[in-house]
């Protein structure tokens, strides 16, 4: 059954429609780092395309860069300093093709830059050839103290072959989370005296979009299995609830 959705108002949506490369106005290729999720983030055209309407974004073993000692490639965007917002709904449709060592990600992060004292919003997360997606939430109290109660993070099932629609909802008391229209869990605000539990209300966040490549969590890359894509129809933010006259955009 299919959980009773608020009042939304789209505020913001990227299509992708009829592109050849990125609008500057709200996406930036996001640089390489040193972490598990950004140590093969590359700029490299051959991981990005875009087709039939879609944003594509490619996991690649790295045959044509020999300047670039990265052993895989792999393609990501975001919205950092120049799409951002607070309260609401964000969507993502998309279709996560599979391979081993593959693990496509949606996520939001601080503006400020803050982390994890700002908190990290995990819409999706899926590992592998999986059926399910991740769902997790990550603040001070979750990361640094290591507290668990309540629960962080969730699995929902997806068709691996197919698209399918992720989203999570922002409110002042919590988080919830979406698949396909079927909420998966929810993240509350609760009374504790320990550190950092719900910071979301002080924040805007920026999103992420990128298609990550091995790891500690989602174990080694299978090389044969690549490249690997994923395929994002559409994000969407919606304003939740009673339109306000007067509301502000916070677009950077």
């Amino acid at each position: 059954m299919t959980s009773k959705l608020p009042r939304k108002h789209l505020i913001w949506e990227e299509r992708f429609d009829g592109q050849t490369t990125f609008s500057p106005r709200y996406w930036t290729k996001i640089p390489r780092g040193t972490s598990d999720w950004n140590n093969y983030m590359s700029d490299y055209d051959s991981c990005y395309a875009w087709r039939d309407g879609k944003l594509v974004l490619k996991g690649l073993v790295n045959h044509s860069l020999p300047n670039d000692t990265a052993r895989f490639l792999t393609g990501g965007v975001y919205t950092k300093d120049k799409v951002s917002f607070g309260f609401g709904r964000w969507e993502i449709r998309a279709k996560l093709n599979g391979a081993r060592g593959a693990w496509p990600a949606f996520w939001l992060l601080p503006q400020d830059g803050k982390w994890p004292d700002g908190g990290e919003i995990d819409i999706m997360e899926r590992l592998n050839h999986d059926s399910i997606a991740y769902q997790t939430v990550h603040t001070h109290y979750t990361y640094r103290l290591n507290i668990k109660d309540p629960k962080p993070g969730a699995t929902g099932k997806i068709a691996p072959d197919d698209f399918n629609t992720y989203a999570v909802e922002l409110y002042p008391d919590s988080l919830v989370y979406y698949i396909n229209d079927e909420k998966t869990f929810s993240y509350p605000r609760i009374e504790t005296d320990k550190e950092g539990q719900f910071p979301f209300g002080n924040h805007t966040y920026y999103l992420l979009l990128d298609m990550q490549l091995g790891g500690s969590w989602v174990g080694p890359v299978h090389p044969k299995e690549l490249p690997v894509e994923m395929e994002i129809d559409w994000v969407r933010f919606y304003e939740l609830g009673k339109r306000k006259k007067n509301r502000i955009l916070n677009k950077i």
